[in-house]
């Protein structure tokens, strides 16, 4: 059966040529280097694989994606102290993973494209760089992946794994693929005790659950300076929609105009109408490709609008600020008062809010955080998080979390608790990669 998945793999390419054409219009990145996607790289084995004077080797780590990248990061920090004389080999599946991977590289280190999964572009990317051990962050099993690093001898492991209700039900559906992909791995740790057993329904082989590496992520410094400067100096509080993502913009949208135009119907709401008018809005949209469109809405619903990229020192007047850059979501959630989480307000799986209570910012979240459920329970339970079945009353709450000043302190000290109390998952991934390799 895999030969046949290996079949439609294998004609599906000229469309997958044809998509990273049409998407590096918009994002350039895309364009770059399209042939390592199929196996064919620029530089000889030997430059790749040897350092001079050295007994250097390979760690294949793969973060498909911005989340899974920044996850990474501190792992691979855990894996330079764990493994000494190893060298990065970085993959990713998208081109804000591979812009953010690159702070993470040092000298010998090589990043490229993930191979698509079909046998020759995996054989050709095992045999031009021959990595030791290979680690996919929290999802990614490509079946063709995972039979060749079975035959050529090379572990293959699953880290920071994580696999929610939905995800478990469509991979059953294709068992007849997905089982020997998750079986044929070499060893899985888990985020949670949750994700572990679900994971063993697919016959993957767990070895434990060691927790999240986001966890162990610390924000920039110098970002958690400038946003809180920046609140510092404005009298009005900000609320945060972090990585916003389609359609859920043009409900808070449709949420702030109701609150302009709104008589007030009892006490209450007079309070909520009056804090809210008074609030900065700021939306951050998860993918850079949608700024353009996101700006354009705004605008279109009445709003004035100030990007981000167009700050010098300090942020514009306008209804909704826009957060048009990447990288910097720690300065953007040391500017908010409390954010609200993109992707929970409809049924998209929720984003990560481990960064935001980091930087201390607590997060009214929807009812769809399946990706990242273990995080939202352990926020809910610290007090860092408060669930709403909706955007609108989403916003209402995180406005009564603006009337109540020593409501909002609890909340941003539980948020910044929270990360302290769940740290040390990368190294003891770290040193569990390192004893597989010494077995």
């Amino acid at each position: 059966m895999r030969g046949v998945y290996s079949g439609v793999m294998q004609l599906l390419q000229p469309l997958v040529r044809r998509k990273l054409r049409r998407r590096a219009r918009a994002e350039p990145e895309y364009g770059h280097a399209i042939e390592e996607r199929f196996g064919y790289y620029a530089a000889p084995d030997s430059e790749q694989t040897t350092l001079p004077g050295t007994a250097s080797f390979f760690v294949w780590v793969h973060a498909v994606s911005l989340g899974e990248t920044r996850a990474a990061a501190v792992l691979v920090a855990q894996l330079r102290l764990a493994l000494p004389g190893m060298r990065l080999l970085l993959t990713h599946g998208t081109a804000t993973g591979r812009a953010q991977g690159r702070a993470l590289l040092q000298p010998g280190d090589v990043q490229v494209w993930q191979p698509w999964d079909t046998p020759g572009a995996v054989a050709r990317f095992l045999a031009h760089f021959r990595p030791r051990v290979g680690l996919l962050v929290e999802t990614e099993v490509w079946p063709n992946m995972v039979a060749a690093c079975a035959q050529a001898g090379i572990p293959l492991c699953l880290v920071n794994a994580r696999l929610s209700d939905k995800s478990l039900r469509q991979a059953l559906r294709l068992a007849w693929l997905s089982r020997p992909a998750y079986g044929g791995l070499r060893a899985v740790w888990a985020q949670s005790a949750d994700d572990a057993v679900r994971l063993r329904q697919l016959g993957a082989p767990v070895q434990g659950v060691l927790g999240n590496f986001k966890f162990d992520a610390t924000p920039d410094a110098a970002q958690l300076a400038q946003g809180r400067a920046w609140r510092a100096a404005r009298a009005a509080p900000v609320v945060l929609f972090a990585s916003s993502r389609e359609g859920e913009e043009a409900l808070l949208l449709e949420k702030l105009k109701q609150i302009r135009s709104q008589a007030a119907v009892d006490t209450a709401q007079t309070a909520i109408n009056t804090v809210a008018n008074g609030v900065q809005w700021l939306i951050v949209p998860r993918h850079p490709q949608r700024f353009e469109e996101v700006a354009r809405l705004c605008e279109a619903q009445g709003f004035t609008v100030s990007r981000r990229s167009s700050w010098a020192q300090q942020s514009v007047a306008a209804d909704i600020w826009l957060g048009d850059s990447l990288g910097e979501m720690a300065q953007y959630f040391a500017l908010a008062d409390v954010a609200l989480l993109g992707g929970s307000f409809a049924p998209l799986g929720g984003q990560n809010l481990i960064e935001a209570a980091a930087c201390g910012c607590p997060v009214v979240m929807g009812p769809h955080t399946f990706n990242f459920a273990q995080a939202a329970e352990l926020a809910q339970a610290a007090g860092a998080a408060f669930e709403q079945p909706d955007l609108p009353r989403a916003v209402d709450r995180a406005l009564a979390l603006l009337q109540a000043p020593a409501a909002l302190q609890q909340a941003r000290a539980a948020a910044s608790a929270l990360t302290q109390a769940h740290r040390g998952a990368a190294q003891r991934t770290a040193e569990a990669v390192r004893d597989l390799l010494r077995g």
